[in-house]
């Protein structure tokens, strides 16, 4: 076995693509039965991150080893295909639709574009040695896949879960578009805020509530951090059981804010404050005010959702600029207006702010409530502010005519709810993350203002704004169309042409949300590639933590909508790649480590390596350094593959495999220590605890292998006759040993383990993808105390390297080792090696004494009981053969050079060890 990965990982991979090993796996794992992971599309723009290459990794080494328990693991990859960030591409090089290119023009330029980026996706996810069905993926614009969308869209609208609604959605003004809950993020923002007075309408209706005396005027104060808002302001809300204060201001109107928050106002506007009258905000229901610069008057109403965290107790309400605006507004029946165009630029109409841009509004009404004497205080104010996540720039809330997936008219919620409670969530607070976004999620808004994507390809009725009744049937026929013709079956179509009446009914412009492509996965797969999953429930969901709140979410509630249950048995989530440090990856930061680049460099299966040794629970660093570390530890696991493949070179176990019941004790015993670690391999692939996976691996390959069981074996395979007993006993449980770890490292090191499964002895299958867990032969009981004799070698192991050290000795072949001990357990163990001892603790000589001597040191043994170790330096002449140093070297005339034990295995009928 040669190492260069970086250089004979491509040349593998060539002749993996030419023998189609992905479909020979397939075959050969036929009528087995069935792992169904289903893939969560990465979105086809740029070339992979090392996000990608986690995730995508992750999700391989799972399939492989489900192989590995007796299962048929298919692997359909998918890319999500539709939205903006591709419309965007587009529109650099070809302007925008009418600029250059009509809407259909434009959607086959984005098409185009969108299958150059999964070609160059696929290409970086094959170097990876991921085995999928790369000549089958799924591509959400596939025309199947498109035609299956609309289907299941018929079904989840036949169900009663679409709704039409003109609601406040988060709106991008980058995008000129609503965006999915999925698509807005949080960062800090400045804001203006201000606390504004609204006059009361009738100060005596006010002062009778509070039973005071009716004065000229009374204001009720507001805060908010949206000034732009304010024109659009329809109600003012308090909370029905919070104490509410007449105050008496230093000047001006005496004001109502709430109790527990009048001394902040007065702090913020800088004047004296003296509570007159308290009363609970129910009793302020009803009241009204008139808006500080508008023609109106506007009620006071309730709502639960008013807290006393900041502001002044009331809540300027505007029912078309947010979801608990909205909420309360229709529970009072308040118009939901909305002044602002999708452009941002508020409607002629508006009052005060009439054509201005909503991102200079602010200053706007800011001023003009100076002026007016309604502004009671303003301040510059840092919050968390929702942003959109392609443009990072500030969204605002703008109610517009949207279709929803409603979480309540059918009960979504609730089935989403039980949904969830009925999956395994790893780690298990993915559990709690998504129930509280469940419960608290609004309605789904799936309607887009796009140009590339899937139609919503509905009929509405002009008067009522309702879908056509026979929605589902239609949807059904034009997916049929889209299937057979492509989008522009339904793009260049009429209502007519679909048996509608046009005077009646329009047909809708928009498309759907991407959220709601990725989220019928499921449905639309098996049909898109002509394999699973279609609407099998999957045994496995695989993302990173964001995909709580998106692929995850979206998933769940289409497959809610249809089937009553979550799409998936079990959702798997992995945390973000970070640097050594912490730090989150960025090109600014210059902390990106491109996957590309390491394997060019190290190789795929450092990078495979690095993701199995992490704590994929939480967040997973990466850096240089980091790798350095891992391509260490891989050229431990290689060269202990090497050795176990380098002494098998003249082993065929059809001619020279041992019985269990033939072989040393040695190795029975390594034959059992191996099984019980495939069980706990075994345990911990199927728990996904990758990350113990590999510590075992490791500790395996360095620790009980490669420095205990090896190393008492090289004597017996170098020195002892070729078809002795003794080594072909060693040969036996390599052979058993390497047929095991070349599976259990294929999962992960794919490229080494296929190249190891072609040089191990013996007929075998074509690939090592295809095998289940190696079946070790039943070895017989141990008879001896192999605990006790390890505790002993690791005690001495000490000793040695001190003396080392120290200088007394160059290596443990120098030294003769002194023993005593007072265990009984361990003296039984020593009489059981006999004179084999040395071979066990790799010294020349070992005498057992029955008494400690002075130089001894000591050691208390776990299971009770002393050892006394002394090292002392041999003087006998090194063996040149065996490098022992033995007091009989030279006393056979033909082999001066020899000890006795080397010259009977060179000319006699050598050495038949009883034990190792």
């Amino acid at each position: 076995m040669q190492a260069k990965l970086a250089q004979r990982e491509p040349e593998r991979l060539q002749r993996w693509q030419a023998e189609k090993l992905y479909e020979r796996i397939q075959a050969d794992t036929a009528g087995r039965p069935d792992f169904l992971l289903v893939d969560g599309p990465p979105y086809a723009n740029g070339d992979i991150h090392i996000g990608h290459a986690v995730n995508k990794i992750l999700k391989d080494i799972i399939v492989k080893s489900e192989r590995l328990d007796g299962r048929k693991a298919a692997f359909v990859p998918g890319w999500d295909c539709h939205g903006l960030p591709i419309e965007l591409q587009v529109e650099k090089k070809h302007g925008k639709v009418g600029d250059k290119l009509d809407a259909a023009g434009f959607r086959a330029k984005c098409r185009e574009y969108a299958a150059e980026q999964v070609a160059r996706q696929r290409a970086d996810f094959e170097r990876l040695g991921v085995l999928a069905d790369w000549d089958n993926p799924y591509l959400t614009m596939h025309p199947a896949f498109e035609a299956e969308q609309l289907r299941a869209l018929a079904d989840i609208v036949a169900r009663g879960h679409v709704v039409r609604g003109f609601k406040p959605v988060h709106w991008c003004l980058d995008c000129g578009s609503s965006l999915a809950e999925a698509e807005v993020e949080y960062a800090d923002k400045t804001s203006t805020a201000i606390d504004v007075r609204f006059a009361a309408a009738d100060p005596a209706a006010v002062a009778e509530v509070f039973g005071v005396a009716a004065p000229e005027a009374v204001d009720f104060v507001i805060w908010t951090t949206t000034p732009w808002t304010l024109p659009a302001n329809q109600a003012l809300c308090v909370h029905p059981e919070l104490a509410y204060a007449w105050v008496e201001v230093g000047e001006g109107a005496p004001v109502i804010v709430a109790a527990e928050l009048v001394d902040d106002v007065a702090a913020r506007a800088g004047t004296s404050a003296e509570v007159v009258a308290t009363t609970a905000g129910g009793t302020l229901e009803g009241l009204k005010a008139r808006h500080p610069f508008a023609e109106r008057e506007v009620p006071v109403i309730c709502g639960e959702h008013v807290t006393l965290e900041a502001g002044t107790g009331i809540v300027h309400t505007a029912p078309g600029h947010g979801a608990d605006d909205f909420v309360v507004g229709q529970r009072y029946g308040l118009e939901t207006d909305n002044p602002v165009a999708g452009n941002g630029v508020f409607l002629e109409r508006a009052p005060l702010v009439g054509g201005q841009h909503v991102r200079k509004a602010d200053m706007i009404v800011v001023e003009a409530l100076r002026e007016s004497g309604r502004l009671l205080h303003d301040t510059p104010f840092e919050h968390s502010y929702p942003h959109c996540w392609r443009h990072k720039t500030p969204l605002i809330f703008r109610a517009t005519p949207q279709w929803f997936v409603s979480m309540e008219a059918q009960g979504l919620r609730d089935t989403a709810l039980a949904a969830i409670r009925q999956t395994q969530w790893i780690p298990s607070w993915g559990q709690a993350r998504i129930e509280s976004m469940v419960a608290g999620r609004p309605d789904w808004c799936i309607s887009r203002q796009r140009t590339w994507g899937v139609p919503m390809a509905v009929f509405i009725d002009r008067e009522t704004q309702q879908l056509h009744p026979d929605t589902p049937a239609l949807l059904a026929r034009v997916g049929e169309a889209v299937e057979r013709d492509g989008l522009e079956a339904w793009f260049g179509s009429k209502p007519a042409d679909w048996g509608v009446d046009e005077d009646r009914y329009e047909a809708s412009t928009d498309t759907l949300d991407v959220w709601f492509d990725s989220g019928v996965v499921h449905r639309c797969a098996g049909p898109a590639t002509g394999s699973q999953p279609g609407d099998a429930i999957a045994d496995l969901y695989l993302e990173g933590s964001d995909q709580h709140r998106g692929w995850f979410q979206s998933s769940l509630l289409t497959s809610s909508a249809m089937h009553g249950r979550a799409p998936y048995r079990a959702v798997l989530t992995h945390g973000f790649t970070v640097d050594e440090q912490g730090r989150k990856m960025s090109k600014s930061a210059g902390n990106v480590v491109p996957p590309q680049q390491v394997m060019k460099t190290l190789g795929a299966d450092i990078l495979r390596l690095w993701v199995a040794s992490a704590d994929y629970s939480g967040e997973i660093a990466i850096s240089d350094n980091l790798l350095k570390r891992i391509a260490d530890a891989y050229r431990r696991l290689r060269n202990t593959l090497r050795f176990v493949l380098g002494n098998l070179h003249d082993f065929d176990p059809a001619r020279d495999a041992l019985a269990p019941e033939a072989m040393l004790p040695g190795d029975a015993e390594a034959l059992r220590e191996a099984e019980a670690l495939q069980g706990a391999l075994r345990r911990a692939y199927g728990a996904r605890e990758l990350h113990s996976v590999y510590q075992r691996l490791h500790n395996y390959c360095v620790v009980d292998l490669g420095g205990r069981y090896l190393d008492v074996l090289k004597d017996r395979l170098y020195t002892t006759g070729a078809d002795s007993t003794a080594r072909r006993s060693a040969q036996t449980a390599l052979w058993h040993i390497g047929e095991a770890l070349v599976r259990w490292i294929a999962p992960i090191l794919s490229f080494t383990a296929e190249e190891a499964w072609e040089a191990l002895p013996g007929s075998r299958d074509a690939t090592v993808f295809a095998q289940s867990w190696w079946c070790f032969p039943e070895a017989p009981a141990a008879s001896i105390d192999w605990v006790a004799l390890r505790a002993l070698r690791a005690s001495a192991k000490k000793q040695l390297e001190e003396a080392r050290t120290a200088g007394a000795i160059k290596g443990d072949l120098d030294a003769e080792l002194r023993l005593w001990t007072d265990s009984p357990a361990l003296i039984t163990a020593m009489d059981a090696l006999g004179e084999e001892l040395r071979f066990w603790l790799l010294t020349s000589d070992v005498v057992v004494v029955d008494g400690r001597e002075p130089e001894m040191q000591t050691h208390s043994l776990e299971g009770g009981g002393t050892l006394g170790v002394r090292v002392v330096r041999s003087e006998a002449e090194k063996c040149q053969r065996c490098w022992h140093r033995r007091a009989d070297v030279g006393a056979t005339t033909a082999h001066p050079g020899l000890c006795g034990r080397c010259v009977a295995n060179v000319d006699g009928a050598g050495e038949h060890r009883r034990v190792i």
